[in-house]
C-alpha cells in the first residue's frame, strides 16, 4: 500500500483524516517551507455567526522557513481566544463536555514555541480519541519526491476545492446555517463523538 505524505496541520479538516485512513503509514513533512493561509496554522469551525477561521499567529521572518522552524507569536493571547471560540461554537454540542478535559490543557495550560509541537500534540490526541491506528512518522528532511507515495501537501488549504462527498450530520447551528462540509475535525468530533470514525470511513 502507498504511503501518504501530509503537512503538519492545526486541528486539520475532516478530509485530512479521511485521506489518512487510506494509508497504513503516513509521513508528516516538517521540513517543507511553511505556507501561509493554509491549514498548517488555521482551522475552520462553525460559530454562531457562521464559518469562522481560527488562525495561530506566527512570528514573521524575512526569509523562508520550514514548518519545523516556524515559531508561534504570543503578542496576544490567541490560545484563550481560540478556546473561547470553541466554547461558543460547541458548548451546546452533544460531546463537547465529554472531550473538554482532553483539549482544555493544550489551549489554556501549555505554551508551545514551535507550531509543529502544538500540531503534533493535537494530532496525537485526535488520533487516539477518534480511534485511528495509522502509523505516523515525521520526516527528518524535506520530501521532494517519494516513491510509492501520495502527496497531500498541496491540497491542505481552504482555497482548494474538494471532490469528496460529505454526508450531512447535525451541526450546532443548523437551525440558522446550512450544513458546511469539511470543517475542522473538531466539528465532527464534538457533534458525532464515537461515531466520527464511522463517518470518516463512509466518505467517498
Amino acid at each position: 500500500m502507498k504511503k501518504g505524505i501530509f503537512p503538519s496541520c492545526y486541528n486539520p479538516p475532516i478530509s485530512f483524516f479521511y485521506y489518512l485512513l487510506q494509508h497504513q503509514e503516513v509521513i508528516i513533512d516538517l521540513h517543507e517551507n511553511f505556507v501561509k493561509q493554509t491549514f498548517r496554522n488555521r482551522c475552520q469551525v462553525l460559530s454562531p455567526n457562521g464559518l469562522q477561521n481560527l488562525s495561530i499567529p506566527i512570528i514573521n521572518v524575512k526569509s523562508k522557513r520550514t514548518t519545523k522552524k516556524t515559531q508561534i507569536a504570543y503578542i496576544e493571547n490567541w490560545q484563550k481566544m481560540h478556546w473561547r471560540s470553541l466554547e461558543a461554537a460547541y458548548r451546546s454540542s452533544p460531546y463537547f463536555e465529554y472531550y473538554e478535559d482532553l483539549f482544555y490543557p493544550i489551549f489554556m495550560e501549555r505554551k508551545y514555541e514551535f507550531l509543529y509541537e502544538l500540531n503534533q500534540e493535537l494530532l496525537r490526541l485526535l488520533l487516539k480519541t477518534i480511534g485511528i491506528e495509522t502509523t505516523i512518522t515525521f520526516s527528518e528532511n524535506y520530501i521532494e519526491t517519494y516513491e510509492n507515495a501520495i502527496d497531500y501537501r498541496p491540497i491542505m488549504t481552504p482555497k482548494q476545492t474538494n471532490s469528496l462527498k460529505f454526508a450531512n450530520y447535525i451541526q450546532v447551528f443548523s437551525d440558522r446555517h446550512e450544513f458546511i462540509p469539511n470543517l475542522s475535525i473538531l466539528d465532527l468530533l464534538f457533534n458525532e463523538g464515537p461515531n466520527a470514525i464511522d463517518y470518516l470511513k463512509e466518505i467517498n
